[in-house]
């Protein structure tokens, strides 16, 4: 066993630590305009909200929004406190869960679910609007989607040297 090992685990931890940070404070800034935008978009869309109603659901959406990067950015830090070993989520599954806000306000306005595919439906049977992001990026930053692979190559590697400092010493008999 060599001294490498407990050095690539100092390492990859740094570039864990952050790539993890670098994620919060991108969707901490993304996520209130993505929320406020999604709600619009559906609003005109449906086409059919009265103009209180309308003008109603977007302030909502602007509490909403701050309120979805409260609870992940929450959640996140919440991830990324923990040992990796002990992570039981990714990142991206928890951003994903920013559906939840702008659906209660579209729901509030009264705007019907959308027609989504079948996988979406099972995937994410919740999510009647189609919300969901597919990567970090769909937040509206595409430095953002990179992270997410940054992030978990960073926690791989953190893994692989553990492994690799706790393996044990060659078979072969000393010189």
């Amino acid at each position: 066993m060599t001294d490498a090992a407990p050095d690539d685990e100092a390492r990859a931890r740094i570039r864990l630590t952050d790539s993890g940070a670098a994620i919060v404070a991108g969707v901490e800034a993304q996520v209130p305009a993505w929320v406020q935008a999604q709600v619009a978009r559906l609003l005109d869309a449906w086409g059919r909200a009265a103009p209180d109603i309308h003008a109603r659901a977007e302030a909502e959406s602007a509490l909403a929004g701050r309120a979805a990067a409260d609870r992940i950015v929450v959640e996140l830090r919440a991830l990324f406190a923990v040992d990796p070993t002990e992570q039981g989520a990714t990142p991206l599954e928890i951003v994903r869960t920013v559906y939840r806000e702008p659906t209660e306000v579209l729901a509030t306005a009264g705007v019907p679910p959308v027609v989504r595919d079948e996988f979406d439906e099972r995937a994410w049977p919740d999510d009647v609007y189609g919300l969901v992001p597919r990567t970090l990026g769909d937040l509206g930053d595409p430095e953002l989607a990179p992270l997410h692979l940054a992030w978990g190559m960073a926690k791989a590697a953190v893994l692989r040297a553990r492994r690799a400092g706790s393996a044990p010493s060659s078979s072969l008999p000393p010189d």
